[in-house]
C-alpha cells in the first residue's frame, strides 16, 4: 500500500463575534471542497473554528458563555461539514469548544474519517492565560476560565486517510495551540510513533500581557519554530492551521504551514483570509529519524529525566563559589 498522500492546511480568516455557525461552517465547506479539488486525503481547520476566539471577553457567569460551546457534534448547524466530508470522500481535523453532559468545558479537538465517525479526540493540555479578570492586559486571554486541562492526555492512532486515491494509514496525533510550545506534548506522541500530527491554533499578533515588549516578527518565528523543532525532534509531518486577520478588532497572524519529519516548512498560507495550502506526505520518511538519530529505544535515558515530570516550576541551581585556599 502507498504511504503518500495530500496533506491540506484550510486556514480560515477572521470569524467576528456577529457571525454565526452556520457563516462559519459555509465557509469551512468551501474550504472543504477546495481541498478535496487539490486532491487532499485529510483537510485541518484551525482551533475553535466555528466561533470567534471568545476567551478575549469576560464573563462572571460562565453561564452567559455557554452558547459558544458544542454539546454534540454533528449539530444541525455542522451537520453539512459532515455530508461534505462524506461527499468529497476526505477526512477532517475539527477545534472547538466542548461542554460536556456534565457541564464540564475543554478546548477539544476531533479527526473526522471520511465516513463521518469520529476516529480521535484530544482535548488541549497546556492552557494560555489566567482565569480572572487582569486590568493590566490590553486584551483579556481567559482560556484557564473557560476551558479545563485536558483529561485525554495525548492519544495517538493509527487510522485511513481519505481521498481520491485510495485511503492511506498513518498514525495521528493532536494538538491545540499551545500545546506546539511544549517539547513535552511532542515528545509523547513521538513515543508512540505518530506520523502526522494536526493541530490548529489562533494566535494573535501582539503579546497582550503588557509585561514587556515582544517583536512581531517573532511572534511569527517562534510559533514555526515550535512546529519545525517538534517535527524534526518526533519525525513526524504536521500541519498546523490558524485563524488569521482582524477578529473583533484584534490581530491573528495566521502563517499556517505543512511541516515535514526533517523539520522544513513544505507549504504555508501567505494571506490573512480563508486558504488552502497542500502538500505531499510520504509517510515512509518518518522512518529515516526514527530508526537513526531519534532512535528512542537505543538512545534515549529516560532514568536521568526525572526532573521533568517531578517538578513544575523551575528553581534556581546550586551557586557556585570558589574553594577556600
Amino acid at each position: 500500500m502507498s504511504r503518500r498522500t495530500i496533506l491540506a492546511a484550510c486556514q480560515m480568516g477572521p470569524l467576528q463575534r456577529a457571525e454565526g455557525r452556520p457563516a462559519a461552517v459555509a465557509r469551512m465547506v468551501a474550504l472543504l471542497e477546495k481541498a478535496a479539488r487539490m486532491g487532499a486525503s485529510v483537510a485541518v481547520f484551525p482551533e475553535l473554528a466555528l466561533t470567534t476566539f471568545f476567551p478575549r471577553w469576560f464573563h462572571e457567569d460562565l453561564r452567559e458563555a455557554d452558547h459558544w460551546y458544542e454539546t454534540a457534534l454533528p449539530s444541525n448547524e455542522t451537520a453539512p461539514l459532515w455530508e461534505a466530508a462524506r461527499r468529497l470522500g476526505i477526512g477532517f481535523h475539527l477545534g472547538f469548544a466542548e461542554r460536556t453532559p456534565e457541564g464540564r468545558r475543554f478546548n477539544t479537538a476531533i479527526y473526522v474519517h471520511p465516513s463521518g465517525e469520529t476516529v480521535l479526540k484530544y482535548r488541549k493540555v497546556h492552557l494560555p492565560g489566567h482565569s480572572e479578570y487582569d486590568p493590566i492586559r490590553k486584551v483579556q486571554h481567559l482560556e484557564k476560565r473557560y476551558f479545563e486541562p485536558g483529561d485525554l492526555g495525548f492519544p495517538v492512532v493509527r487510522a485511513p486517510l481519505g481521498g481520491p486515491g485510495g485511503e492511506t494509514e498513518a498514525n495521528i496525533g493532536l494538538l491545540i495551540c499551545n500545546d506546539r510550545r511544549w517539547p513535552e506534548a511532542w515528545r509523547v506522541l513521538g513515543l508512540q510513533q505518530v506520523e502526522l500530527v494536526m493541530l490548529g491554533y489562533n494566535t494573535p499578533s501582539l503579546n497582550m500581557e503588557n509585561r514587556g515588549f515582544e517583536a512581531h516578527h517573532l511572534r511569527v518565528e517562534h510559533s514555526v519554530l515550535s512546529v519545525r523543532a517538534g517535527c524534526y525532534q518526533n519525525s513526524c509531518y504536521a500541519v498546523a492551521v490558524a485563524k488569521a486577520g482582524t477578529e473583533d478588532g484584534h490581530e491573528l497572524f495566521g502563517h499556517s504551514v505543512i511541516v515535514n519529519p526533517q523539520g522544513e516548512v513544505m507549504a504555508q498560507a501567505t494571506t490573512w483570509e480563508d486558504e488552502v495550502v497542500v502538500a505531499e506526505a510520504d509517510f515512509t520518511r518518518c522512518e529515516l529519524g526514527r530508526t537513526t538519530i531519534f532512535d528512542f529505544a537505543r538512545h534515549r535515558r529516560p532514568e536521568h529525566y526525572a526532573r521533568i515530570v517531578e517538578q513544575v516550576g523551575s528553581v534556581a541551581p546550586p551557586r557556585w563559589s570558589p574553594a577556600e585556599r
